[in-house]
């Protein structure tokens, strides 16, 4: 209620850090105290040119992750993404085993709607068939975040979402071996065990780590078992070259406690109906990353990689109001729902970055190609044993079993002309080939279904950039994105769900116009306005069938626009009283957007949806903190809002089933800290959710339902940690 009563109060706070830039001094950017510096101002967006990609007039952001910042050993999304304004995530259990992202009125399940890469290449399973992303990475082994929003279409994929990149941690250069251990525990007998090595011997350098994450869940039949390993060599073969092998590993096993309707909710949100429903996936991504400098002028990188794996589900998934209870005629539990896919993908990506000049014009050419070759055999509707284990055996077959095959080809060419010392212009260009098929058997394995889609188009946008002094710049830009319908828009995977026949691809566009910068280690801040078309926009609608029950039918909604402003601003409140920092730093954060996204041209199955909000995304999302740092000691105070929202087109309040309705704004609090000691020790911990809350982020009517998902309520850990 506080944060519906006072937006105006909230955006204006966000508007006078911005504008507090405009007649402040440069200043150094870090200040020295007795041997020990505080870095309080980080740069908050990607260099105009980065590696082997041109990024000058995109609106990016960047967040670097410390402990006493973020609960990173329980990979809490809503504290780790604080710093980004416009992202929100499915926040549903406190295991951290998923990542669910979206941004600008994208769909945040698995990120589905985002190109996720790990050290530059892809982890989704397949971009253009099935994109859900089932890989993890433990945040603790993740050095830096990178976010390009739309713009990043032209070089990393069409995605409307855009493209998140995770660069994790690498080699000591200083030393031969070198070893960071953190143990964490917790409420509901949470424990995480995040171990890594590296070093630097003569030309060879290694980086490995190892995590372990279990525990029992905030909610009944919640266990979780998680494992993740990663292991990186690099060979710097000369001054000029180098070559890296990689491989990481995931997989974990997830009991779920299963949906709730609103009464079951509002009686107790703990409670969980279903005690026999698994979830588990394994995935495995080896990488081969090449690097060289053909000249001063010149850097060519060649990435291979894999992904090969699978997901299993066993469930009850029937809707929240039926009891998962023996059945009087068997005398048994009914038989359960056994679903798997199993994954085979090999990529390639090859990049030049040129920086040349024409006349007295400095330009820089980034330009490449990609291919690659993702294939998915699915095996849906299984039906499996009465039995309450972790047990995939079929007592009848699979319903549906498919075999998919996704070829993607693609060119793609930016180059950033600097026009003057203060002004660049970017413009680019991408060419997609997506060539998809499909075969296999639906309805109960009675029908043979045989799918080829054929597409090629091109994509273009521009960037502009104007420096507006060292340290401040504005930037616009617009770019077209692309998305295919789906396999799993194709073929419905659950009993609740109906799809249209004649889906449509999505075709649509992304416009920023911001201001960003930073001003020493007074002031960090970015603000921008957004606007994103997304022509035939897939979405669910709630229907009536002829036998009286709901379903949620799968269509082309019609066409969503979002539109609004994204701020971000973290200031120092000890340099701005005193002019400058002692012992000690207190700052504030401030990350709000406002996004009003609706449906347009929307007319389906004889119902008006012009107007209705776009499903799953909150129209305003505000993250605020307030931390307090010095030579030792971290610690932060975060509170996170996000208003209501709906979960299909329709804008249903209620059902029965708790399967569609409103998703009601919450706010919670958060609280972290590290404390170091002894140069190579720390103790870090916090508690989630200070106030209790008894809040949701979402309700499904598919994995890992059907019906409300509680977030967990109150919890606590603390971790003991050595880096040597």
């Amino acid at each position: 209620m506080f944060y519906m009563e006072n937006r105006k109060i909230l955006i204006l706070f966000s508007l006078l850090l911005c504008a507090f830039t405009i007649n402040a001094q440069d200043s150094e950017l870090t200040d020295t105290l007795n041997n020990v510096t505080i870095v309080a101002a980080r740069q908050h967006y990607l260099q105009d040119v980065s590696g082997v990609n041109v990024f000058a007039g995109k609106k990016t952001d960047v967040i670097t992750l410390h402990g006493g910042e973020a609960n990173l050993p329980q990979n809490t999304a809503r504290m780790i993404f604080a710093k980004i304004p416009g992202v929100y995530n499915w926040d549903m259990d406190g295991a951290g085993t998923q990542m669910n992202i979206g941004t600008r009125g994208t769909d945040a399940h698995r990120s589905i709607e985002m190109n996720i890469r790990q050290n530059g290449y892809n982890t989704n399973s397949d971009l253009f068939g099935y994109p859900e992303n089932h890989f993890t990475i433990p945040m603790q082994a993740v050095k830096q975040v990178q976010l390009v929003r739309g713009s990043a279409a032209l070089q990393f994929g069409p995605q409307f979402g855009g493209m998140m990149n995770y660069v994790l941690k690498d080699a000591d250069t200083t030393k031969a071996f070198s070893l960071e251990s953190e143990q964490t525990t917790g409420s509901f007998n949470f424990f995480n065990s995040f171990n890594a090595v590296g070093g630097t011997k003569g030309k060879v350098s290694y980086y490995a780590y190892y995590d372990n994450r279990h525990g029992d869940g905030w909610r009944p039949n919640s266990a979780f078992n998680y494992q993740t390993y990663y292991a990186s060599i690099k060979y710097q073969f000369n001054k000029n070259g180098s070559i890296a092998f990689q491989l990481s590993r995931m997989n974990y096993r997830q009991q779920i406690a299963g949906g709730l309707t609103d009464e079951q909710f509002a009686a107790d949100a703990r409670k969980s109906y279903r005690a026999r429903n698994y979830f588990s996936p394994k995935i495995n991504i080896p990488a081969i990353i090449f690097n060289y400098s053909l000249s001063s002028q010149t850097q060519l990188k060649i990435t291979a990689n894999g992904l090969w794996g699978e997901r299993s589900s066993v469930q009850y998934l029937r809707t929240a109001n039926i009891a998962d209870t023996i059945n009087t005629t068997t005398n048994n539990y009914n038989p359960r729902q056994v679903d798997r896919d199993f994954y085979y993908s090999l990529s390639f990506d090859a990049r030049l970055l040129h920086r040349y000049s024409i006349g007295q014009t400095k330009a820089v050419l980034a330009t490449g190609i990609t291919y690659s070759s993702s294939r998915t055999r699915r095996k849906q509707l299984g039906t499996g044993t009465t039995s309450s284990d972790f047990d995939f055996t079929l007592v009848a077959p699979y319903g549906v079993d498919l075999h998919l095959h996704t070829l993607n080809y693609a060119v793609f060419l930016e180059n950033m002309f600097r026009l003057t010392d203060k002004f660049s212009v970017s413009p680019g260009a991408r060419y997609e080939i997506i060539n998809s098929s499909l075969d296999g058997l639906i309805k109960n394995g009675t029908l043979p279904v045989t799918y080829k889609g054929n597409r090629s188009f091109p994509l273009f946008g521009v960037g502009l950039q104007y420096q507006t002094n060292n340290h401040s710049q504005i930037y616009g830009n617009i770019s077209q994105a692309y998305r295919p319908y789906l396999y799993a828009n194709i073929t419905p995977a659950d009993q609740l769900g109906v799809i249209d026949p004649n889906l449509k691809d999505s075709k649509g566009y992304d416009i920023d116009l911001g201001y960003r910068g930073q001003i020493s280690n007074l002031l960090t801040f970015d603000a921008n306005i957004f606007y994103l078309f997304y022509g035939n926009k897939i979405g669910k609608v709630n229907m009536l069938g002829s036998d009286n029950v709901t379903y949620l039918y799968t269509t082309n909604i019609g066409n969503s626009v979002a539109k609004g402003v994204e701020m971000y601003a973290n200031l120092s409140l000890v340099k701005l009283v005193t002019g400058s920092i002692n012992k000690i730093d207190v700052r504030i954060f401030n990350s709000l957007a406002y996004t009003h996204v609706r449906y347009t041209n929307a007319h389906k199955e004889n119902l008006n949806l012009n107007g209705k909000f776009v499903e799953g995304v909150p129209e305003w999302n505000e993250k605020a903190g307030f931390e307090i740092k010095n030579r030792n000691i971290t610690t932060t105070i975060q509170t996170t809002h996000l208003s209501k929202q709906f979960n299909d087109a329709n804008n249903t309040v209620y059902s029965s089933t708790g399967a569609t309705g409103v998703v009601p704004s919450y706010t919670l609090f958060d609280w972290s800290f590290q404390w170091s000691f002894l140069k190579n020790y720390h103790i870090s911990g916090g508690v989630n959710n200070l106030t209790n809350t008894k809040y949701f982020s979402r309700r499904i009517n598919m994995y890992p339902g059907p019906g409300i998902l509680p977030g967990d309520g109150r919890s606590f850990y603390v971790s003991l940690g050595v880096r040597l």
